[in-house]
């Protein structure tokens, strides 16, 4: 039977297992659902945001637990670990505030007499994939709004992720959910299809890599079942001018080195203008590999391991291959069990696979640029569009970069400013949908329009 198991990446030991849940318990869990959605969509909202906030406030409370268990499941720095349990709390406290403003009718002007609304009403169960990276985080801005909105949650977690799994279900349990409203099931891959092809359920969110987003895209299509897409992403830094080199650079790494570099949204590829290409370079590889690798429980650790070894392996592999193809290795490029080293790499042209590949991990790219038209052809030159960073001084220049960038966010002179209230999502092959803001709760809702004659 398979199991969903708990291996500290840092010193590659299985500190506990769980078995998937059978087809009898995955068909029960279903049932639940189903039929206390047909009671939940009834909640009043007000009551139904209560109990969100109560969520919210859970989350604080047990900070510290939950914290070390994500820690211990893939590695994440503690102190990084701390700050996505508080973000996943605001985000789900989010949506216990705009409870009204998510659910409420909104009026259209018609030319004929009488009215016309468009009314949000829920749709039923929905099926959440989530991925390890953020395992607090990405359950809080798929389940929370759809909650309040009156939908009823199933929840596959990652492999790696069964104990914060646990303690999310835990949490809404306490809170005071009805049983029904939120499940946690550990599914194989052909259990999962077989939940979207079940006619009770009425959507699927996933985040995660391409391929897993494919496979979930085609059966869902089959069934004919909304699907959300939140994927990967190659994210450009482009900076053209600064009045704070040293900042900037600090940014970059920022951006680069977030949750030790396997973030979606991270900054990727450093596309820089000749006249700042040399002094970026030489402070940028200095700031990477100063960075402290470590005991993910230390204090001052900035680099854990990576979540699994498997996936400092693969990042070896791809970034070995980029230097046989040519690449520049400036610094870095050095693996220690599931650790690895803060990497800088130069030289990459498009002939070569890491010119289009995601470097899910603390590998940064940096090219050199003539111009701004140069800039903005070299970050459209991926197949992902996920998240953008621009960083000049010249508003102007900002704001026409912005409007040429194929990406679904622009983030202009800033990093790491995300929001609960900023919408989060791409563009080509990095997704279809949004989360997080108001634009999440028009994912799985029925827009219902309702025309009264006067």
């Amino acid at each position: 039977m398979t199991h969903y198991a708990v291996v500290n990446p840092a010193t590659g030991e299985t500190l506990a297992s769980y078995p998937t849940h059978t087809d009898d318990e995955v068909q029960a869990a279903i049932t639940t659902a189903h039929d206390e959605y047909r009671t939940w969509r009834d909640v009043p909202v007000a009551e139904r945001a209560a109990l969100i906030r109560r969520v919210a406030e859970l989350h604080r409370e047990r900070r510290d637990e939950l914290a070390a268990i994500i820690v211990r499941e893939m590695g994440k720095p503690l102190a990084a670990a701390e700050g996505e349990v508080d973000f996943a709390a605001d985000i789900t406290e989010y949506y216990a505030d705009h409870a009204d403003k998510i659910t409420g009718d909104e009026p259209i002007e018609i030319e004929g007499e009488g009215t016309a609304v468009i009314r949000r009403s829920p749709l039923g169960v929905l099926l959440g994939i989530m991925p390890w990276n953020f395992p607090y985080y990405q359950v809080a801005r798929f389940a929370a709004p759809n909650i309040v909105l009156g939908n009823t949650i199933l929840l596959k977690h990652a492999g790696q992720c069964p104990e914060s799994a646990i303690a999310i279900e835990k949490i809404y349990r306490d809170a005071g959910l009805p049983e029904g409203v939120y499940i946690n099931l550990r599914l194989t891959n052909e259990q999962a299809a077989e939940v979207i092809a079940d006619p009770r359920v009425q959507g699927v969110s996933v985040t995660g890599s391409e391929r897993a987003g494919s496979a979930v895209a085609a059966v869902a299509g089959q069934h004919l079942k909304k699907v959300a897409l939140e994927l990967g992403g190659s994210d450009p830094f482009i900076l053209l001018s600064t009045d704070d080199l040293d900042a900037t650079v600090q940014a970059a790494v920022d951006a680069r080195l977030d949750n030790t570099g396997q973030s979606c949204n991270a900054a990727k590829r450093f596309i820089v203008h000749e006249d700042l290409y040399d002094a970026f370079l030489e402070k940028f590889t200095a700031a990477m590999t100063a960075a402290k690798t470590g005991d993910p429980f230390g204090d001052d650790t900035v680099l854990g391991p990576l979540s699994s070894l498997t996936a400092a392996e693969r990042l070896e592999e791809q970034v070995d291959r980029a230097v046989e193809q040519g690449a520049t290795l400036v610094a870095g490029g050095s693996r220690d069990g599931a650790f690895y080293g803060s990497t800088v790499l130069t030289d990459v042209t498009a002939d070569m696979d890491a010119y289009r590949e995601e470097f899910f991990g603390p590998v940064g790219v940096v090219y050199k640029v003539a111009d701004e038209d140069e800039a903005v052809a070299v970050a459209n030159d991926t197949p992902f569009g996920l998240g953008s960073y621009v960083f000049t001084t010249d508003e102007e220049q900002a704001q026409r970069i912005a409007d040429k960038i194929d990406a679904g966010m622009v983030y202009v002179n800033c990093v790491l400013a995300d929001e609960a209230g900023l919408p989060f999502g791409g563009v080509k092959r990095s997704g279809t949908s949004r989360e997080m803001g108001l634009l999440a709760a028009d994912e799985f809702v029925n827009k219902k329009l309702i025309r009264v004659a006067a």
